[in-house]
């Protein structure tokens, strides 16, 4: 009995059903996420919108990064939820490709 106990648990241990320490929470393989903030406003199309000099965007229907000047935390925001025209991202970008196209775009807006 104490066998069938111990070979039960052993079987649960190590499972396929687990995400890996490296692989972001909806299961996307960690290979395919992206940390670089300036491709993924490229890669996105964000420049067909907004305005960053970082960049060499010039677009105009949305709001010019630049002079408003948003935080990460801001940004973070926007990008995941949309709002004022702008899709969300939050279904399309990891939250780490989120995180960092918004750390790109809150240490370059203005400068």
């Amino acid at each position: 009995m104490t066998m069938l106990i111990v070979a039960t648990l052993a079987a649960g241990c190590g499972g396929d059903d687990q995400a890996s320490p490296t692989t972001p929470t909806n299961g996307t393989p960690a290979a395919t996420v992206k940390t670089d903030g300036k491709a993924i406003f490229t890669d996105e199309g964000c420049s067909s919108c907004h305005t960053l000099a970082a960049v060499g965007a010039k677009g105009i229907s949305g709001p010019n990064l630049d002079d408003r000047r948003p935080d990460a935390d801001e940004a973070v925001e926007q990008v995941t939820d949309g709002g004022g025209g702008m899709p969300g991202y939050g279904g399309r970008l990891q939250p780490e490709e989120i995180q960092a196209v918004a750390e790109f775009i809150a240490t370059n807006a203005g400068r």
